[in-house]
């Protein structure tokens, strides 16, 4: 056996076969999910008078599958209706988001979702970005969301981020333009902080046309095989780039500890 062979293939695609285990996302003992209602787990009702409930369930969130099925803790930092804007401004203070006692090894950030809905391609840029001071960023999706990342590495320096983009799905062109920015945007932020990487589920996941929904959505939310389906290919995500980065990874278990190897990369 050649064990490279089965890390590496150079021509395997992130989602090409899901993890039942979730492999190599198992290396985690900790992991914070900063996101909207698709990471809460929220599920839609819908009564005899055609009015519709909303209900976040984080039992059947992806991140608490993904922890049922690794083993490890996942915290939600997110409910229904979440943008980078109110994250930074009041809901993760209000909630002590930023406190040193929810530290995490990784975090998971899956926030654009209603902040294009309420700013469509008014996205901003990467130049909305102060690398020395995040109070200096400019209030636009990019300066809020590469806040979360400053403000979140400030309370663990060598935590692993990775950034979700939007699936295939809408028929609206200029939603697809803006969750095609908000792609790049992710993209471009993966190259300014060190150790964050793209979950690419645009390119890669399925498309949510009518046929996706049927099997997997209560209304415009997910159900529970959605759920479950959502935290299979999230892992099988992470375990890939995990296997095709292992020595970003090797010093996991110190993450949040004083202590390194320093013959190691850090």
């Amino acid at each position: 056996m050649n064990i490279l062979d089965l890390l590496k293939n150079e021509n395997e695609k992130p989602l090409d076969v899901l993890k039942t285990d979730g492999g190599f996302c198992g290396i985690f003992r900790t992991i914070g999910c900063v996101g909207d209602s698709l990471s809460s787990g929220e599920m839609e009702s819908l009564n005899e008078k055609n009015e519709k409930g909303y209900h976040d369930y984080f039992e059947y969130s992806w991140g608490q599958y993904i922890a049922r099925n690794c083993g490890l803790t996942v915290y939600n930092f997110s409910k229904g209706g979440m943008t980078a804007k109110e994250y930074c401004e009041s809901f993760a203070e209000a909630n002590n988001f930023w406190s040193p006692v929810k530290a995490c090894q990784a975090y998971i950030i899956a926030l654009g979702v209603n902040d294009i809905s309420k700013c469509g391609t008014e996205l901003g840029s990467t130049d909305d970005i102060d690398l020395s001071d995040y109070k200096n960023n400019k209030e636009s999706f990019t300066g809020y969301y590469a806040m979360i990342i400053q403000r979140l590495k400030e309370i663990q320096p060598k935590a692993r981020f990775f950034l979700m983009t939007i699936p295939q799905g809408s028929k609206d062109e200029k939603r697809k333009e803006a969750e095609d920015l908000h792609r790049k945007i992710l993209y471009e932020l993966a190259d300014l902080f060190e150790y964050t990487y793209v979950l690419d589920m645009r390119q890669y996941a399925p498309v949510i046309d009518d046929e996706y929904k049927k099997l997997f959505f209560l209304g415009g939310h997910m159900n529970a095989a959605g759920y479950i389906l959502a935290a299979r290919m999230t892992e099988t995500y992470i375990d890939y780039i995990i296997r095709h980065n292992m020595e970003d990874f090797a010093q996991t278990a110190f993450i949040g500890t004083p202590f390194h190897n320093c013959g190691v990369k850090w």
